[in-house]
């Protein structure tokens, strides 16, 4: 079977659903398709994060983190309310523990003025204010944060599109896709993951314009498609034809990439993150959003503490290196994710460059006496017996063939393609603007 559409979107994670959403509103009529190899919406990076509405505290000024968190925290609040959806603007605090963390506390305060964010610093004793069982010898409080249930808004980003007349397609792998002959070479490895990762970013399609983050490939008159340009065949044999395709494929972004026949010029290693949740009987202990001081050379928050939107208070995450995309437990392993992983050169770089703080996070996985003892620097009255083993999360994290990690949103225009490479968080929360401008890009291809 094959049909025709518009705009296919590969991924129903947040930012998927949250861009074809946007394509519906920008250009009503418009015949958006979007393919999802689960069974429903959200289920891995959108459904297993901590739940939070990040206020934009912790990014560079004028990175497009720090600019969509800012702006999408807003409207995440102001979606959730119109649609009466579980939300709630809680605040929270990032406490220094440590004499040596507060010139860094100082300079996130700084850093969170300069991207718009109220920011106000407490001494020991305004700390108890907010989080009476919280130690610490400084903090930032900072009121525009929240948590919401990010799987809740993904569904409701489905039926809105769905009403204007987009079709979300649920169980459906894609395993193949071609641009039509003649603009743009084809492609259809049998093993994307092991195709080879170029260090530069294009594809032999098309002049290159690095615009920050994001890298562009801009069509001309003579690759801009006037009928469907873009095929895609799924594990059930059908073909879907496209005008433009939009990859939001999260933890296998970069395969889908390689896929339709461009470089990424990264690869996605996966990193698991582990969360504990405290026992009932101590969860009164946690107030609201407990955060401590993080590591400016990570893109990584630290373990921290977390009041849901449903009451439990979540402990973590970790960051230990998944083994495979999909690995929400230890003994999770893809012999192709893990190959892959091995044999990308950035990977050893990482672990050549960071070891100390991989070993550090590798203890905590593996020995929740240490995890405890991480909580307890910020929550000292909590005991190992407190913590029960809550569900795991894996981030997507790009990194480049050098070893740097990602740290800004990063996406790529090729002719009649657009590919998200780089949407970890903060992506949930700054998820209805994101969905805006790549639907902005994907229909300046139209």
């Amino acid at each position: 079977m094959a049909d025709d559409c518009d705009v296919l979107v590969i991924g129903a994670g947040i930012v998927g659903l949250s861009t074809a959403y946007a394509l519906t509103r920008a250009a009503p009529g418009i015949r958006v398709v979007v393919l999802e190899k689960e069974p429903g919406p959200a289920q891995h990076q959108t459904g297993r994060n901590s739940g939070v509405i990040h206020s934009g505290l912790y990014y560079r000024p004028g990175s497009l983190k720090a600019r969509y968190a800012v702006q999408g925290a807003a409207e995440l609040v102001a979606f959730c309310a119109e649609h009466g959806l579980p939300h709630a603007v809680t605040g929270k605090i990032v406490i220094a523990t440590d004499r040596d963390e507060l010139p860094r506390l100082h300079a996130l305060a700084q850093r969170g003025r300069e991207n718009g964010i109220p920011v106000r610093e407490l001494g020991p004793a305004q700390i108890t204010e907010y989080e009476p069982h919280v130690r610490g010898l400084a903090a930032l409080h900072v009121a525009t944060t929240g948590v919401c249930d990010f799987r809740a808004v993904a569904r409701t980003l489905a039926e809105l599109a769905r009403e204007a007349g987009a079709e979300v397609r649920y169980g459906v792998e894609v395993r193949a896709i071609a641009r039509r002959p003649g603009v743009a070479r084809t492609s259809t490895p049998t093993n994307p993951a092991d195709s080879s990762d170029a260090t530069g970013p294009a594809d032999a399609t098309g002049p290159i314009v690095a615009t920050g983050p994001a890298v562009a490939v801009r069509p001309t008159d003579a690759t801009r498609p006037t009928g469907p340009a873009v095929a895609v065949r799924t594990a059930a044999g059908d073909v879907v034809r496209a005008r433009a395709l939009v990859n939001c494929a999260g933890l296998h972004s970069d395969r889908i990439a390689r896929l339709a026949g461009d470089r990424p010029g990264l690869r996605i290693i996966p990193f698991r993150g582990e969360y504990y949740e405290l026992a009932p009987h101590v969860a009164d202990l946690v107030h609201g959003l407990v955060y401590p001081v993080p590591d400016p050379a990570f893109p990584f928050l630290g373990v921290h503490l977390t009041r849901g939107i449903d009451g439990a208070v979540h402990l973590g995450p970790n960051a230990v290196p998944a083994l495979a995309r999909e690995g929400y437990s230890r003994t999770s392993l893809s012999p192709r994710d893990a190959a892959a992983t091995v044999a990308y050169p950035g990977s050893w770089r990482i672990a050549r460059r960071h070891w100390r703080y991989g070993a550090g996070e590798l203890r905590r996985s593996l020995s929740r006496r240490a995890f405890t003892e991480d909580v307890r620097r910020l929550l000292p009255a909590v005991d190992e017996k407190d913590l029960r083993p809550a569900q795991a999360g894996v981030r997507a994290q790009a990194v480049l063939p050098d070893g740097s990690l990602v740290d800004d949103f990063r996406f790529a225009e090729g002719p009649r393609t657009i590919h998200v490479l780089n949407a970890p968080s903060p992506a949930a929360t700054a998820s209805l603007p994101i969905g805006r401008e790549i639907a902005r890009r994907t229909l300046a291809l139209l």
